[in-house]
């Protein structure tokens, strides 16, 4: 199983960026994945998730500004953030596995990751 970001990129703060997610080896289209950040001297940290039934999860720090979004066709997941913030900046990730065991906020509950994409937010 392999995920790969793109869609990274500098934008001012209030600005949109969309983050896709293209996950390959898996036979079907369940599965879950969910996007993480992490900025310098910080712990990674969950921001959204969707899991195999297409549920999603936010953190409280990305509830409505950000959504996770998932094209079965492509097998793809997007993360559409709108109404940037400084704070948002980080390098983010993507991972992806069959099922996870609890919300698909913890870094701990995948296997799969992607090489991450840089998200620059100024002010």
């Amino acid at each position: 199983v392999q995920a790969v970001e793109s869609g990274g990129g500098s934008v001012q703060a209030g600005g949109s960026l969309r983050l896709s997610c293209a996950a390959s080896g898996y036979t079907d289209s369940r599965y879950c994945m969910g996007w993480f950040r992490q900025a310098p001297g910080k712990e990674r940290e969950g921001v959204a998730a969707i899991g195999r039934d297409g549920s999603t999860r936010y953190a409280d720090s990305v509830k409505g500004r950000f959504t996770i979004s998932k094209d079965n066709a492509k097998n793809t997941v997007y993360l559409q953030m709108n109404s940037l913030k400084p704070e948002d900046t980080a390098m983010y990730y993507c991972a992806t596995d069959l099922w996870v065991e609890g919300t698909g906020l913890t870094p701990d509950e995948y296997n799969y990751w992607g090489q991450g994409t840089q998200v620059t937010v100024s002010s």
